[in-house]
């Protein structure tokens, strides 16, 4: 049976204008997404947006203006029966002082990928100037990517 799954997402930028993305080794693979993930049963997006945040980042957001949301069809890269919908707001931080960053894609230790079972996740900012679709790797981030240099 084929499922929905939705997903919502976080464009938060720094006081540099600098975007943060989540560095990301998932079942074996490397992925550079926005921060954000799936919607529970009981949650609006919102909500579901600032659970992820604070579970990944550790960072209280303000969740903003939608900025978009999926208009295209899109089978999940992780379950070719899943139909995804992605959910994408601008998202603000008053304090980001906390938040562990690498300058380093993909800055994992070994430990971390030697069993391509497991996920580990890295954060860093990429500036606006180096930000391209090519910057991220799923194809709705993509997308999003290019509507965010072409309206800011």
């Amino acid at each position: 049976m084929a499922y929905f799954n939705i997903r919502v997402y976080g464009i938060l930028l720094d006081q540099q204008n600098r975007l943060l993305v989540s560095d990301e080794f998932i079942r074996g693979n490397y992925y550079t997404k926005l921060p954000g993930g799936g919607m529970e049963i009981g949650e609006g997006t919102r909500d579901c947006l600032q659970r992820e945040f604070m579970e990944e980042t550790g960072l209280n957001i303000v969740v903003g203006e939608h900025f978009y949301t999926t208009d295209f069809h899109q089978i999940s890269a992780f379950n070719n029966k899943d139909q995804i919908v992605s959910i994408y707001y601008r998202v603000y931080a008053n304090n980001i002082t906390g938040l562990i960053t690498s300058d380093i894609p993909f800055n994992f230790t070994t430990k971390q990928t030697a069993d391509p079972t497991k996920e580990a996740e890295v954060f860093r900012w990429i500036s606006w100037q180096e930000l391209t679709s090519e910057s991220v790797s799923l194809p709705i981030d993509k997308v999003v990517i290019e509507l965010l240099k072409r309206n800011t």
